[in-house]
């Protein structure tokens, strides 16, 4: 026996038919913006051909083909979560956490009606924490890198330029090359 009443089940179940469709409606494609997605970046771009193109101008559509993708993969998995949420209604199995047996809260549930966990349960999220492969190949930028930068940021400005500039020399004045004083040449 569920520890859920029949009208909070049947609230959880209308939340999840409508979300349900309309995830059906976002992947039906019927002269949507992400009908296109499953097509080549050459036919949603509406190209002749890519290859003479500079990289640069196709850059803005693969990047927003590679999220709406993105968006799409995560919208798929809602939808088969949805999905098997329905399924465990049917079987009575609805709101008990898989990991613990518990029941899980209706206010959880309304929440995240899909959710097949409670809270104390649920899986790490995706942000583990855990950091990219590269950087595992990339070595450390030196000691003190980018402190300066750090100091002073947002306080230049155009009256001290000259004075950052001026160490550097000009066209006029070549800029005498480090560990040679300009006193000794004189002498």
């Amino acid at each position: 026996m569920s520890h859920l009443t029949e009208a909070e089940l049947k609230q959880l179940k209308q939340s999840l038919e409508e979300r349900k469709a309309g995830l059906k409606q976002h992947f039906s494609g019927d002269g949507a913006e992400d009908s296109l997605l499953g097509e080549s970046l050459t036919l949603s771009t509406g190209e002749l051909s890519s290859v003479d193109n500079h990289p640069a101008d196709t850059g803005t559509e693969t990047f927003e083909r590679s999220r709406d993708l993105s968006i799409n993969t995560s919208l798929s998995e809602e939808l088969a979560e949805i999905e098997a949420a329905l399924k465990r209604m049917e079987d009575g199995t609805y709101g008990i956490c898989e990991a613990s047996g518990e029941p899980i809260p209706f206010e959880r549930l309304e929440a995240i009606p899909f959710t097949r966990y409670t809270v104390e349960h649920a899986p790490a999220s995706r942000d583990s924490g855990e950091r990219p492969v590269e950087e595992e190949v990339m070595t450390p930028p030196p000691a003190g890198a980018g402190q300066g930068r750090q100091e002073h940021s947002g306080r230049f400005d155009d009256a001290g330029a000259w004075d950052a500039v001026e160490d550097y020399g000009s066209a006029s004045s070549p800029v005498t090359p480090p560990g040679q004083d300009t006193e000794e040449e004189d002498t």
